[in-house]
């Protein structure tokens, strides 16, 4: 047993555990929180929570855990007050300056490895945010050349830091708006997952979202006014066949096949993600586009 100086001290870490998940009671993912949360704050992993339930956690560490709860409860997303977030399985740094990744947007990097064989392509990634759809393609594909662009100078710096932490080599990044931001050549495909949401649509003041950089959430015209920039520079930056691929909400499959119709492009479809809701949007550039 611990004596009583050592009790005054700390408090046992699977105590803590049990007052921290009744605190996110409210929240489905409780459980998971609190203890991501304190492995932070202790600089631990899953493993020494569940080997060492007696630990004790002093005042000054209970202090900080109590502080980064709190915020949760707020609704700040995990992924912020972790730091980090894992997509396609890389560890990436995430902060309000980017948004926090998707598992849907898996879908769009399943569909570009899967319609460009394993050659030396050349591929664009607008609206790259913390990388993550560049450094996944990169990290799969070392022989594509990737280039990656942002509007905002921030989220660039977030995804150069992961670029490097993950040492990917194969990604150069452009600061600017959509495809003006790419340099001087024409690329074999360019995908995107651009501000989709309506900025009267409910789901904002949720689920974490207004704690994202609204810019790059909302877009003008019903959320469509981003994809019909795109649709409509992309094929002066596409390589005859090439491809455009971009990401949507969940109801506008329709529009944006209209859309990418209307800019000529070719073999338009949609694609669902694993909820069935459409989610990715694909067609090819014409050859006798101007």
């Amino acid at each position: 047993m611990q004596n009583s100086d050592s009790l005054q001290q700390g408090q046992k870490l699977s105590a803590l555990l049990k007052q921290a998940r009744c605190f996110l009671a409210e929240s489905d993912s409780a459980r998971l929180d609190a203890e991501l949360l304190l492995a932070k704050v202790l600089e631990k992993d899953s493993v020494f929570l569940r080997t060492w339930p007696d630990f004790l956690v002093d005042e000054e560490l209970r202090e900080k855990y109590a502080q980064l709860l709190a915020r949760r409860k707020n609704g700040e997303p995990i992924a912020y007050l972790l730091g980090r977030w894992e997509f396609w399985s890389l560890p990436l740094h995430v902060n309000e300056h980017t948004l926090v990744p998707r598992p849907e947007t898996e879908l769009l990097v399943e569909q570009a490895l899967s319609q460009l064989p394993n050659g030396p392509y050349k591929v664009a990634d607008l609206g790259t945010g913390s990388g993550a759809i560049a450094l996944a393609l990169a990290t799969e594909r070392p022989n594509w050349q990737l280039w990656a662009s942002d509007f905002s100078a921030e989220a660039l710096e977030v995804a150069r830091a992961n670029a490097a932490q993950l040492n990917v080599m194969n990604v150069q990044f452009g600061e600017g708006s959509w495809c003006k931001a790419l340099p001087n050549q024409r690329f074999h495909m360019i995908v995107s997952n651009p501000p989709y949401i309506s900025s009267d649509d409910p789901h904002l003041k949720g689920d974490g979202l207004p704690f994202e950089p609204q810019s790059a959430l909302v877009a003008e015209k019903n959320g469509l006014k981003d994809i019909i920039d795109i649709a409509e520079q992309a094929p002066f930056k596409l390589l005859d066949d090439g491809w455009l691929m971009v990401e949507h909400g969940a109801e506008q499959g329709e529009a944006v096949r209209e859309i990418f119709l209307s800019q000529q492009f070719r073999c338009v479809t949609t694609l669902r993600d694993l909820s069935g809701m459409e989610r990715l949007t694909i067609g090819q550039r014409g050859k006798d586009h101007a």
